[in-house]
């Protein structure tokens, strides 16, 4: 079993002081978030320009030649709308902690998205839907075959195809939280990994409340055979759940100073 992989979310531009210190191309902010998520144990940082219409291929490579310069060649999720931006990003980023992620491809538009992985030996992101929430696992699967058969296709190993049930918010869609699951199983059962953005089924919750979901969604995701996450890597309940969980997984070896390493 391979150890859980977590993909830290909080390099984006959504956030008003990550999106000014993009804007005018300012380390400090974005520095100090990326210092804060691999010290609290992210495997791979998410980095986010938002659809980056103009200039994201430079904004992009600034990004990945500042963090990877700064935090020896971490590992990078490329996470924009923008393709060539992506493109330019996986010109300057350096492998040597791991491949490039491309995030996210699904099997309507963004479809290309798993070629543009396969020509570059990166990983991608495989939402299973297509220009929309996929209505049952049924068509999550259908999505699924859809995009391993394009990525198999173009030379990709399956195994670089990372499957995104897509987490539902509770709040609205408590009905729909087991099927999400039940996609994670599937996945698993048929020997490919999966990600996901885990702090979605959360959305709209009580700050307090939170943090006790987003742990007991990990941890039921990965008893379904979960791989790996996009998450808030600052959240201690939540990491410490994934490195419990990966005890019990006997994905990592258990000693008493298991929370520190």
């Amino acid at each position: 079993m391979a150890k859980f992989i977590t993909i830290g979310e909080r390099i984006h531009c959504i956030a008003p002081s990550i999106r000014k210190a993009m804007a005018e191309r300012d380390p400090a902010p974005i520095l100090q978030r990326a210092e804060e998520q691999l010290k609290a144990g992210a495997t791979y940082l998410d980095v986010n320009i938002g659809p980056a219409e103009n200039g994201g291929e430079e904004l992009m490579q600034w990004a990945v030649k500042l963090l990877q310069e700064n935090f020896d060649n971490v590992p990078l999720a490329l996470d924009t709308a923008n393709r060539k931006a992506i493109e330019a990003g996986i010109q300057v980023y350096n492998r040597s902690k791991g491949k490039p992620i491309v995030n996210s491809a699904d099997a309507g538009s963004r479809i290309e998205n798993i070629d543009l992985a396969a020509a570059n030996d990166a990983i991608v992101i495989a939402l299973c839907s297509a220009d929309g929430i996929a209505a049952d696992n049924d068509e999550r699967m259908m999505h699924m075959s859809t995009m391993l058969e394009r990525g198999l296709e173009h030379g990709m190993e399956a195994e670089d195809l990372w499957f995104d049930p897509l987490f539902l918010v509770i709040k609205g869609m408590q009905d729909k939280q087991m099927e999400v699951l039940e996609a994670i199983k599937m996945f698993s059962d048929n020997g490919l990994n999966s990600t996901g953005g885990l702090s979605n089924n959360s959305n709209g919750m009580p700050k307090h409340i939170r943090p006790i979901m987003d742990a007991t969604m990990v941890a039921m995701a990965m008893m379904c055979g979960m791989t790996s996450a996009i998450v808030n890597p600052c959240d201690l309940r939540l990491m410490e759940t994934i490195k419990s969980a990966d005890i019990i997984r006997n994905n990592t070896l258990y000693a008493d100073s298991y929370l520190e390493i």
